[in-house]
């Protein structure tokens, strides 16, 4: 697999979606049940950190950020999405994506990437941990996903650049 990490473009939309939704149809991966339009995504993103595994004209895989919270003293803070297309997973995609999305975090000036993460989700939560992720606790019963109660794991990765780790 021959792929690059570029930053996502409006033009990518309809891919990004489509592994979003993906991610929706396994159940363990949000408790979104329907992937939203570009506005939608776009207003609930951050403008910075917004990468995608490219090859070719074929995106593997994508990661963004949002806001914690719209207080300036959070500023630095940011919720981490990641998703990588079901025929990509296991490749090596989402450790790359990860990577450069902490380098891309560390000099927009994040100092915290927070996760919350069903704990079905084994893979995911393998790779926040391999990338410097630790987990805070453990969420139960948070929220509800097709009329069941979930639980999350909440992770965090403290900034090495800004000397919190």
């Amino acid at each position: 697999m021959n792929y690059v990490i570029d930053f996502m473009t409006p033009d990518d939309w309809e891919q990004v979606r489509d592994i979003y939704l993906d991610g929706i149809a396994t159940g363990h991966a949000t408790f979104e049940t329907n992937a939203p339009d570009w506005d939608q995504w776009d207003a609930g993103h951050l403008e910075v950190c917004r990468l995608v595994a490219r090859d070719g004209a074929k995106i593997l895989g994508w990661a963004a950020l949002s806001a914690v919270s719209r207080r300036q003293a959070y500023a630095g803070v940011a919720e981490v999405s990641l998703y990588i297309a079901a025929d990509a997973r296991g490749q090596g995609v989402g450790r790359k994506l990860m990577a450069a999305l902490i380098v891309d975090s560390e000099t927009q000036g994040f100092w915290t990437l927070q996760a919350s993460i069903f704990p079905e989700n084994q893979a995911s939560i393998a790779l926040h941990l391999k990338h410097g992720f630790r987990e805070l606790g453990r969420r139960e019963r948070i929220a509800k996903l097709h009329g069941g109660w979930r639980d999350t794991v909440v992770l965090e990765r403290r900034s090495r650049a800004a000397g919190l780790d």
